[in-house]
């Protein structure tokens, strides 16, 4: 027997659904608009097709069976399902309160700063930052979109490229001496390594490039944050393969450098993630317009660093 076969009738399923939350067929035909005897030949046909007794009939009143008690649960939760389905494709439940989770390192050294000018332009909207390195769960929660570094596949959810990112050697200033070669300095400058999943690769590629291949480079310091990542490299405490997006006003300013002429592109871009109805909102789309015009800055500063460092080359992932 198929599934749709073997299931009730919706409408039978609707009835017994309020006539079991409020022990009352008149309350139910009230709330269906319907009268007592429509809800009565509801149940009456809902309890011929399980075989079961749903409801005890008194003079006064009715009440759950064990077999309507152990239905009643699951019908009710599939009902909440649908309902809670419905809203998310044709309403937004929170209209004026926006709430975004961002990756920590974007959100503190570049989304934060500028989310007064966002706010400025939405006055009416309040807006809630949480900043999370994992995927934020959607369901039961009032999470509207993810700012997420990634490869942009999401099950169930729909992702937009924000700005791609490439990774660049970064140290600052006063650790290189620019009367001698970079490669013989290299072994002398502590490396500071990224511990993320798209940056296992990034090292071996480098040093194969440079012929260091037996020249083991100093690296005791390994970091899982950006951030804190950043905060090492202002701090003279090494070398680094980091994100551009993260750095380059460092760079525009003197504060940090990029000794050799190398970047690689990143495995991991930064996008907007959400459920697809999430983007018809109208203060994701606000939002959405606000930083896709901010973060062509980013882009702006790549191409402008290319344009000044003719010799930078690109190796492969």
């Amino acid at each position: 027997m198929s599934l749709s076969r073997s299931l009730p009738p919706l409408k039978s399923m609707l009835a017994f659904r309020f006539a079991a939350e409020s022990l009352s067929f008149k309350d139910a035909a009230e709330h269906l608009f319907v009268t007592q005897a429509a809800i009565s030949q509801q149940i009456k046909t809902l309890e011929q097709h399980l075989g079961v007794t749903l409801f005890e009939r008194q003079t006064r009143q009715v009440i759950l069976t064990s077999e309507g008690h152990y239905l009643y649960d699951y019908v009710n939760r599939a009902f909440q399902l649908m309902e809670e389905g419905v809203r998310g494709i044709t309403q937004d439940p929170n209209p004026n309160t926006l709430v975004i989770s961002a990756v920590p390192s974007f959100s503190s050294r570049w989304l934060v700063p500028r989310l007064g000018m966002f706010q400025a332009s939405v006055p009416d909207i309040n807006l809630r930052l949480s900043p999370s390195i994992g995927l934020s769960s959607f369901a039961d929660t009032d999470l509207d979109l993810c700012v997420r570094l990634g490869e942009g596949h999401y099950d169930g959810l729909q992702s937009e490229l924000l700005f791609e990112e490439n990774l660049l050697p970064v140290c600052h200033p006063a650790l290189i001496d620019t009367s001698k070669g970079i490669v013989e300095q290299l072994l002398d400058i502590s490396i500071i390594t990224d511990t993320g999943p798209d940056m296992e690769h990034v090292w071996p590629k480098l040093q194969t490039f440079l012929k260091l291949y037996d020249l083991p480079l100093k690296s005791n310091l390994h970091v899982a944050d950006s951030t804190s990542l950043v905060e090492a490299l202002l701090s003279r405490q090494g070398l680094a393969m980091v994100r551009f997006g993260l750095v380059y006003d460092h760079i525009q300013k003197g504060q940090l450098i990029c000794p050799l002429p190398v970047y690689m592109k990143s495995r991991y871009d930064f996008y907007l993630v959400a459920p697809a109805p999430h983007f018809k909102y109208e203060k994701i789309q606000a939002f959405r317009r606000w930083i896709k015009s901010e973060v062509k800055e980013i882009d702006v500063a790549w191409q402008k660093y290319l344009a000044q460092h003719t010799d930078c080359k690109a190796l492969s992932i």
